[in-house]
This record gives structure tokens, C-alpha cells and sequence, in this order.
């Protein structure tokens, strides 16, 4: 099969470019360029240059004479356009997938997808899906990825300098988690079996609450880690956000994202692909090397989940 890759350099895309590769098929792999591209390339993939990201390159070819895709939106942290960023990127997507010969794709998308409304960092994995959606010829699997386990390196530097875990999601909440290469495999999967269904929804990720990956932390590091709950309705704490850490829409956009957690609305449904790696296995050997070496580095410039680990 000749697959076209969509962010084949990024974290999930090059693994999975790999995997794709190492499998026996063909793959377009569209990247802004690069070593990172040019390592794909001695591996056997063609090279495109572009980004559905920006609009930058010949996108309406890309596709062209591919079987089947895989997309995805990359995510601009901190970005204060995150809202726009993937409606735009989507059609894009929908406007060089029309009429090429892509009969089948899987989209990394986000959970919360299939939830309409006001959900903060969700909100933009709904409207990417609709979008999608409306491509009739293309049988799609929206894969739902849940939080990266990726994402606890944000929680380095707190664990390693006050044994705390600082965030606002309820402490009885669970969410689901998922690690990259787990991403890339069951992707890859995708693509050996494809779907005969018009569309199809996949849900990634095994659920935890935040008190029990501080207590798996614990384990790890042999040493208490607890997490601290925050109160984002104390406008002491959103004073001090806003003074040294970002601005209101961050501040409001952030709220809308936890509430849409601790309120049920973003939920996952209990069938599930099974994972092969399980926190406990990812803070074992990823986590736990990356804390005792900050712990050796020094004092880190304080960010807002330094800030909301200490005291």
C-alpha cells in the first residue's frame, strides 16, 4: 500500500513512518525538511516537502497518487490561535483529499472529538472531525488519542524539586493516557486491516486519576510524591498566572479544559484497543532517569507548574 504521511518528521509520525516502512508498504512523507527527513529517506520513504500546518508547499498534490493517509494537526502549545489553527488545517486536508485517490485514512484527533461545545483544548479536535467527515469517498478512523504520557515531563522539574505534582484536574477524575510509540504502533495496525465502515471512532488510552501517577511515581523514585489539587476558582491563583505566566485567554482557555475533565463531559467509553505500555512501565523507564537528572541540574527557571507543586 502507498501511504502519504501527514508531520511524518514529528514524534508520532516518524515512528509510525518507520513501522510503515519496516512493514513492506510505500510512504510519501511530508515534512518541513531536514535531518530528521533525510534519516526517513535513507530508510526508504519519498520525501515532500510542506506543512498542512502553515499552507506552505503544493498540498493539492501531495495525495495524488496515494491508497490511503495518515493526518494530523500539530499541536501549537501556548498559542493563542489554537482555536483556528486546526478548522484551518482541516480544510486543508479536506480540500487535497477531495477527488484524490485516497480511499482510506486514519486521523490522529483528541478525546472530547465527539463532544460539541465550549471545551477548551478539546474544542478543536470536534471541529477537525466534522470536517473530516464530510469527505464521502474516504473510509476514516478517527484515532482518539487521550493525554500523552509524554506530557508528565511537564511535571519534571516539580517532582524533582518539591516532590509534588501540581494541576487542577479533580483528584477523583480519571483521564486517559497513552504513550506515543503506543500511538505509532496501533496506527500502523490500521492501516494492515482497513475499515469497510464509512467512518469509525477509536479510543486511546488507559484511565488513571492524577493521585494514583503521583503514588506510581512514588514507587519509582522510592521517595513520597504527592499531588496537589488547584483551586483555579481563587483569583489569587489566577492573579498570579497572569502576572508571570501567561494571559487571560490562556487563563480562560485552561479553565474551559479542566472544567470540560472535571465535569464528565469528556469522558471515554470503557472498549478500548489494548496498550502495551502502561504508566507504571513508562515512569519506570522514561520518567524516573529524566527526574534523578534534574534533581542533579540545579534550579530550573519557575514555570506555572513549578509554581503550583511547591509549598
Amino acid at each position: 500500500m502507498r501511504i502519504a504521511v501527514v508531520g511524518a518528521t514529528g514524534r508520532i509520525g516518524a515512528k509510525l513512518t518507520e513501522i510503515l516502512l519496516a512493514k513492506g508498504h510505500s510512504v510519501k512523507a511530508l515534512s518541513r525538511g531536514g535531518p530528521a527527513l533525510d534519516a526517513l529517506v535513507a530508510k526508504g520513504a519519498e520525501p515532500y516537502i510542506g506543512s498542512f500546518d502553515t499552507g506552505a508547499g503544493e498540498l493539492n498534490t501531495f495525495f495524488g497518487d496515494a491508497d490511503a493517509a495518515f493526518l494530523m494537526v500539530k499541536t501549537i502549545w501556548g498559542s493563542e490561535d489554537f482555536h483556528g489553527h486546526y478548522p484551518a488545517a482541516a480544510l486543508r486536508f479536506f480540500d487535497a483529499l477531495r477527488g484524490s485517490p485516497v480511499k482510506f485514512a486514519v486521523s490522529l484527533t483528541g478525546m472530547g472529538s465527539d463532544v460539541s461545545g465550549n471545551t477548551g483544548h478539546f474544542q478543536p479536535f470536534y471541529v477537525l472531525d466534522q470536517i473530516l467527515n464530510r469527505l464521502r469517498d474516504i473510509n476514516l478512523v478517527h484515532l482518539q488519542g487521550g493525554w500523552f504520557m509524554e506530557n508528565l515531563f511537564g511535571w519534571i522539574d516539580s517532582i524533582a524539586q518539591h516532590d509534588r505534582i501540581g494541576w487542577s484536574l479533580d483528584p477523583n477524575v480519571k483521564t486517559p493516557w497513552v504513550a506515543i510509540q503506543d500511538i505509532a504502533d496501533l496506527a500502523a495496525k490500521e492501516f494492515d486491516t482497513p475499515t469497510d465502515q464509512h467512518r469509525s471512532v477509536k479510543q486511546l488510552g488507559i484511565d488513571y486519576t492524577m493521585t494514583e501517577i503521583a503514588a506510581i511515581i512514588s514507587r519509582a523514585l522510592g521517595k513520597d510524591v504527592d499531588y496537589r489539587f488547584i483551586d483555579r476558582s481563587d483569583r489569587e491563583v489566577e492573579k498570579i498566572f497572569r502576572e508571570r505566566f501567561g494571559t487571560l485567554g490562556r487563563w480562560v482557555y485552561d479553565n474551559d479544559t479542566l472544567a470540560a475533565l472535571n465535569d464528565g463531559r469528556i469522558t471515554f467509553y470503557e472498549d478500548r484497543p489494548a496498550l502495551r505500555t502502561t504508566i507504571e512501565e513508562f515512569v519506570r523507564d522514561t520518567l524516573r532517569p529524566l527526574i534523578e537528572k534534574a534533581r542533579t541540574d540545579g534550579v530550573k527557571p519557575e514555570t506555572f507548574l513549578t509554581w503550583s507543586s511547591k509549598g
